[in-house]
């Protein structure tokens, strides 16, 4: 038998048609933002960095020169004369370890417990999971200050008044933090991965630590830089639970440096650049690897 080709023979209307040349591909191209992109970002820099730097300005000065006008815009002489009195009026050395300890509890606790929550709501299979899940969404909508009189009265039943426990405990369950691993599971995590673990004979735990924790590690990582800020700029609970004179964090302590008739904010300036300074410290030894681990969950697809 013979094959019948037949070719199309292109019209006149056509052959008359410009021929669309492809577009070059910019695929593996660096691009180069204009000026007014360079303009904008150096704004924001600034912007960002200025009440940084005007408290070391202010912590370098003296109440007298603060309160002049127009304040200073540069650095005067004070500054390791502030420090070492907001360092020792304010017990920062106790301070700083306090709030090291409960910053770094609380988060890898959040983080911990969040992600099994999460996983939980994401993939497995269990009576009244929505309802629980909305249960859990809805007390973020509960102001946390209506929660202070039964969580002090809590804490006085257990006699942890003035103790760092008092503190920490609250962190470790976190609903944003439930709500926030649960989507990012449901996206990054496939069920077949899941249930081929099963069917090689893995245990539940063995699931978590080899195939959900490695899945959530982009996650865990911004979820742990989010608490760590959020435990270490806390005020409002521990200035109830905590005193200054007894197991104080970073900012209990600083509150004893705005007492007296007349304040000196040259010393309070510098108690805050003290209490800021570690958190800028692990910002640029943890940065590239926090960024690094956003960007992981960016692109997995």
């Amino acid at each position: 038998m013979s094959a019948i080709v037949t070719d199309r023979v292109p019209t006149d209307e056509q052959q008359s048609r410009p021929v669309k040349k492809p577009r070059k591909s910019k695929a593996g191209k660096t691009l180069y933002g204009g000026k007014w992109t360079y303009l904008v970002l150096i704004v924001v820099t600034v912007l960002s960095l200025f009440p940084l730097v005007w408290t070391a300005i202010a912590a370098s000065r003296n109440n007298e020169r603060l309160a002049q006008t127009p304040p200073p815009f540069w650095f005067g002489g004070n500054l390791f004369k502030n420090l070492e009195i907001a360092w020792t009026d304010a017990n920062m050395g106790m301070a700083l370890l306090n709030t090291t300890i409960v910053a770094t509890i609380a988060s890898a606790g959040t983080v911990l417990i969040s992600t099994l929550a999460g996983f939980a709501f994401a993939k497995l299979r269990f009576r009244w999971k929505n309802f629980l899940l909305f249960f859990v969404i809805a007390t973020m909508m509960v102001p946390p200050q209506l929660s202070v009189v039964p969580l002090y009265m809590l804490i006085a039943e257990l006699s942890w008044t003035d103790q760092l426990q008092a503190v920490i405990m609250p962190f470790f369950v976190c609903a944003f933090g439930v709500f926030f691993m649960r989507q990012y599971l449901v996206q990054a995590l496939p069920n077949e991965l899941v249930e081929a673990a099963r069917v090689d004979g893995a245990s539940s735990w063995r699931v978590i630590w080899h195939v959900v924790f490695p899945a959530a590690r982009p996650a865990m990582a911004v979820l742990g830089m989010l608490t760590f800020v959020q435990a270490w700029n806390d005020f409002f609970w521990p200035i109830i639970a905590l005193t200054q004179n007894g197991n104080p964090t970073v900012q209990v302590a600083l509150t004893g440096l705005g007492r007296g008739y007349i304040p000196d904010q040259s010393v309070i300036m510098a108690g805050a650049l003290l209490g800021t300074l570690p958190l800028l410290l692990a910002f640029v030894v943890f940065g590239k690897q926090i960024v690094g681990g956003i960007m992981q969950g960016a692109v997995k697809g």
